[in-house]
């Protein structure tokens, strides 16, 4: 294996990122997809993010992307302030610290890029998640009740955010 880096993300990682994507939504546990859109419109994605100049971070193991932690502009001219938080690790990944390192970088470049709020929803069923938040200073703000459905069965989530 080699060392681990935590790198901004760039045009060479965009493929691994998508497969990496495909296979964290196929676990039906963490993000809102359950499986990656196309891999052109996940390029469309990445690009607009990193030409924003919002946080777009991955975690790469040689040439193959593990982990991944960005923010998304929000809508609406009253709310450039804030960037909504999506954070994921592929299984053999998690553990290990990497979340942590992803999410201070995405932290300390969106507190340069000006943000002052970051915003996230995170399963209730997610406490190793939700425990890394509270240990970066995210703070919970709410239940969002039936905030997702999976296979007929839906699934609470905690608003949690963190103010500079």
């Amino acid at each position: 294996m080699n060392a681990i880096v935590v790198v901004p993300t760039a045009e060479s990682h965009f493929e691994s990122l998508h497969r990496a994507l495909d296979i964290v939504a196929r676990e039906q546990k963490y993000p809102a997809l359950t499986e990656a859109p196309p891999l052109a419109q996940s390029i469309a994605f990445y690009r607009s993010v990193i030409a924003s100049g919002f946080p777009h971070f991955v975690a790469v193991d040689g040439d193959k992307v593990i982990g991944w932690c960005d923010m998304s502009p929000v809508f609406g001219h009253s709310r450039v302030h804030i960037g909504v938080l999506g954070i994921a690790l592929l299984p053999e990944a998690r553990g290990q610290g990497l979340g942590g390192r992803l999410l201070q970088a995405a932290i300390d470049k969106a507190w340069s890029r000006g943000l002052t709020r970051i915003e996230l929803s995170v399963r209730t069923d997610n406490l190793n998640a939700k425990a890394l938040y509270e240990r970066l200073g995210f703070e919970h703000e709410g239940m969002v009740r039936r905030a997702s459905l999976i296979d007929g069965v839906y699934h609470d989530a905690h608003a949690m955010a963190l103010l500079r």
